[in-house]
């Protein structure tokens, strides 16, 4: 698959091409602690210009904890149409038991995140468990620490795997910048027990399902008018594929490192160009950063 994708200055040359974008959070409006320069003038800019804007994580958190988080950084909720989050979907489907990997699940839940992420279990009718051994299944939403490196969990996946409970993987991220350094994210603990045998459900990006349940939260707009803007090459780019959607790549954010850039910096075309290609992804444009431009 070749890449010879247009490197544009901000989304401001996609507002004739597109109705709807779908915009990622992490790596395009903050880098978890702070928002990103331009990017609530970028927000304000669209809606006056009559665009609409959903925002879909693959944070491991409730939206409503999202929209107070964001909110802090500086980013109101009037800024943005809706928002959805694999917090949020994992939610759901705890809830309603929907779909086969959560149809067979049982009551006793072994926990691996952060408090604040235990949003996503409160309320419904499960037990946690801290004994590997006695969990029905296993919810990682990410480290319990953002300092932990990934062999911090590797002894007590093996615990777990000596049972092999289901796992569910709250975010499919393989890593993300936070604060300007990559952490270690709910996707590469889930990665350490599905090498040992374990089996795993991931969800949100790069499945089509959450971009789905994000545009209904629009109305089910036509899908040639959305354009998803994200910086992962194996999250937001292959999952605005899956969705029949446009997909526009923000190099900064995940990709700044290996393209030799600061967040915001124009990286060399050829380059963009090498890691798309190397990701087997060809987005219709990329970005710099979500600026108007």
């Amino acid at each position: 698959m070749t890449s010879g994708f247009p490197l544009l200055s901000g989304v401001s040359a996609l507002i004739c091409r597109y109705d709807v974008f779908v915009l990622d959070l992490w790596g395009v409006l903050h880098d978890g602690v702070t928002a990103y320069d331009g990017a609530l003038d970028a927000l304000t800019r669209l809606k006056a210009a009559g665009k609409r804007t959903v925002l879909l994580s693959n944070a491991p958190r409730r939206a409503d904890a999202l929209v107070a988080a964001m909110a802090e950084m500086g980013l109101p909720r009037d800024a943005y149409d809706a928002i959805h989050s694999s917090g949020e979907a994992t939610r759901q489907r705890l809830e309603r038991r929907s779909g086969p990997a959560f149809a067979s699940l049982g009551q006793r839940l072994y926990f691996i995140g952060q408090d604040k992420d235990r949003d996503v279990f409160a309320g419904l009718p499960v037990t946690e468990t801290a004994d590997p051994a006695k969990a029905d299944f296993v919810l990682v939403c990410g480290p319990r620490d953002f300092a932990h490196p990934l062999a911090a969990y590797e002894a007590e996946i093996a615990r777990l795997a000596a049972t092999r409970p289901p796992m569910i993987c709250a975010n499919p991220d393989r890593g993300v910048i936070r604060a300007g350094r990559n952490v270690v994210c709910a996707g590469n603990i889930a990665d350490l027990y599905a090498a040992r045998g374990g089996a795993v459900a991931f969800v949100g990006k790069p499945d089509a399902a959450v971009y789905d349940e994000a545009l209904a939260l629009l109305g089910n707009p036509e899908k040639s008018r959305v354009a998803g803007i994200g910086d992962g090459l194996a999250t937001d780019i292959p999952g605005c594929r899956a969705a029949g959607i446009d997909a526009v790549l923000c190099t900064g954010g995940v990709n700044a490192a290996a393209l030799a850039t600061a967040h915001g910096e124009m990286p060399d075309p050829a380059a963009a160009h090498a890691l798309a290609a190397a990701a087997g992804e060809t987005p219709v444009a990329a970005i710099p950063a979500f600026v108007w431009g």
